[in-house]
């Protein structure tokens, strides 16, 4: 039988995307307030592989990520998720866009085997975390680099997208061999 044991520390991950880089900024002050300090923010991408947000956001879109600088216990997930919906709902009625979706926010977390994301749509490759909270397995490593699925969304198959994270994974790499020299 095996031994049941706590998750190790994890990162949180935050991706951000509007077409309003004021958005993105207030999403990036908000998510500092409640989770800490970022520990690494990519740079801005076009959001360019596909449509499918245009009509709730508008052409144009970009999309950063955060990376924050403390452990996430993966349990907290869901919490995390609502959270985040919450602010979608508040940034949309208090920054006078005329998008009815002006900024979205897609929280996860980063371990080294993988990048799982929240969502609140079940589908077959979908697991219930709680609280109407799935996850995905967006990306897994192997071979030293990261793999899709044939879920995955299709800018996260990007190469640029895929070199930020594994920054992500070098530093929680390098936080857990720390870890382990000290003990």
């Amino acid at each position: 039988m095996g031994q049941v044991a706590a998750h190790s520390p994890a990162l949180l991950i935050l991706a951000a995307f509007s077409r309003h880089e004021a958005a993105l900024r207030w999403a990036g002050d908000r998510a500092i307030e409640a989770f800490g300090p970022v520990a690494l923010r990519s740079e801005v991408f076009a959001f360019t592989e596909t449509d499918y947000y245009r009509a709730a956001m508008g052409p144009d879109l970009l999309k950063t990520f955060f990376c924050f600088e403390r452990p996430f216990d993966p349990a907290g997930l869901p919490a995390v998720k609502l959270r985040t919906n919450e602010w979608e709902e508040e940034y949309a009625r208090e920054s006078g866009h005329a998008e009815q979706r002006p900024l979205n926010l897609d929280p996860g977390y980063l371990t080294l085997a993988k990048l799982v994301l929240a969502s609140t749509k079940d589908h077959s490759h979908r697991l219930y975390l709680g609280e109407g909270i799935y996850g995905e397995v967006t990306l897994h490593y192997q071979g030293d680099a990261w793999q899709s699925s044939r879920w995955t969304y299709a800018d996260y198959r990007r190469a640029d997208y895929q070199d930020f994270l594994t920054q992500c994974r070098e530093l929680l790499h390098a936080r857990r061999r720390d870890a382990k020299g000290k003990s």
